[in-house]
């Protein structure tokens, strides 16, 4: 491609997603003119992380889109269960914690995209190209100075900046065009996402359910469970020679209130794949390009934390990174900065997440959990919900996570009134 026929901005968000939109309404609020990518049309894709933690509702409050975003359907999680052989237990209250965003919102992610592009659109400095995709990295000598691009009528293309910012998730391929390696830790399991029927006497919530075969996690949407099924690491292919049915029968032997919708799937077509990475690179950035979210670090969905810490990066990234893109000098030691910033939440839930794949999830995967013992919740279950120490503990790493990035005083804005 002709470098001369290039666009040209200061900075080019590879990827629409939530950390990619954030970091773009950011930047363009700061006067910093902003081009995101987004290879699809539009962002309609079921199955992406619903879940909006209180950091970035409080972020959205102080952008001033609080307002807009409460209007929108959402359901909220106050408290997360966890499954002992004689039922469940609650394990976190998200009341606990301060509000007003005392509380994770089950928001569909297009919608929360769409009221970012919204927002962005009204920023003179923002550009937003849908059906674009990335496919190569433009360099000179060794730093990095756009993205050619595809469009989804096979146009090609190119576009010319200071930075180039890779939010386009764990099969980043400006992270491979950049020979930038993660560094990978073992998972035991892939998930299998899907819809089950929810009833008014349902428990509510997050609730965890595990049965000799089968371990999963069912998040509450209002009049549906979303389903995230646990299964051994590679097992897909084999488990769909069986009958769909079955998945449903072994979820009622420990979740009996589901034994009157065993036959809620009719086709594996209902049932997707989620491939689970857990990852980090050690160095985030070449000259020209800073990778951030799960280009950066992919996250294992216990918890579903990883939006949580993909929006906090951006948060980081704009306040760190404006002031040296307003005067046209983006150095390595500012990249360097962003990634000092976020090492320390990344690597403290990449180590907890490591730690439950380890001794809860592999075992429970391995058919190795006790379900005929004790109807007593374990120890560590009950020390943990009776010490008033440490009863507010996982509401707050579920809720708030490690660090919070405080919001650049440039993006904000006073609420902006619904409609």
């Amino acid at each position: 491609m002709d470098s001369t026929a290039a666009d040209r901005t200061s900075v080019c968000v590879v990827g629409g997603g939530p950390a990619g939109m954030f970091l773009g309404l950011m930047l363009a609020r700061a006067g910093i003119a902003v081009t995101v990518l987004e290879k699809h049309r539009d962002f309609l894709r079921d199955f992406r992380g619903d879940t909006v933690h209180p950091p970035t509702m409080d972020l959205l409050d102080d952008l001033g889109l609080g307002p807009a975003f409460r209007a929108l359907p959402q359901r909220r999680i106050e408290q997360v269960q966890a499954p002992f052989s004689g039922g469940s237990l609650r394990v976190a209250d998200l009341r606990a914690l301060p509000g007003p965003n005392n509380f994770v919102a089950m928001v569909p992610q297009w919608d929360l995209l769409d009221l970012l592009a919204r927002a962005g659109d009204r920023e003179p400095a923002f550009t937003l190209r849908m059906s674009t995709e990335a496919v190569g990295l433009r360099w000179s000598g060794h730093q990095v100075t756009g993205v050619d691009y595809r469009t989804e009528d096979g146009g090609t293309g190119a576009i010319e900046a200071d930075l180039v910012v890779a939010c386009d998730g764990r099969g980043s391929v400006l992270r491979a065009a950049a020979h930038l390696q993660p560094r990978s830790y073992p998972t035991p399991m892939d998930v299998w996402w899907y819809r089950v029927p929810r009833h008014d006497s349902d428990p509510s919530g997050i609730t965890a359910l595990i049965s000799r075969r089968r371990a999963a996690v069912l998040i509450d949407r209002g009049d549906y469970w979303q389903v995230a099924t646990l299964i051994s690491k590679g097992s897909d292919p084999a488990a769909r020679r069986e009958p769909v049915g079955g998945l449903l029968r072994d979820l009622a032997t420990s979740g009996p209130w589901l034994a009157d919708r065993t036959d809620a799937l009719s086709s594996w077509d209902e049932v997707k794949t989620l491939d689970v990475k857990l990852d980090r690179l050690p160095r985030w950035h070449v000259d020209g390009l800073l990778c951030l979210g799960d280009a950066a670090h992919a996250m294992s969905p216990v918890g579903g934390v990883g939006i949580n810490l993909a929006v906090q990066d951006a948060v980081a990234a704009a306040r760190l990174l404006a002031g040296p893109l307003r005067a046209g000098r983006v150095s390595t030691q500012d990249l360097a900065r962003v990634r000092r910033r976020r090492w320390l939440p990344t690597v403290v839930v990449q180590g907890v997440q490591r730690v439950l794949h380890a001794k809860g999830l592999r075992p429970a995967l391995e058919g190795r959990v006790d379900l005929t013992g004790s109807t007593r919740p374990p120890l560590p279950m009950r020390i943990l919900t009776r010490t008033p120490l440490l009863r507010r503990l996982p509401a707050q790493v579920v809720g708030r996570g490690v660090v919070t990035e405080p919001t650049p005083d440039f993006a904000r804005r006073a609420p902006e009134p619904i409609g």
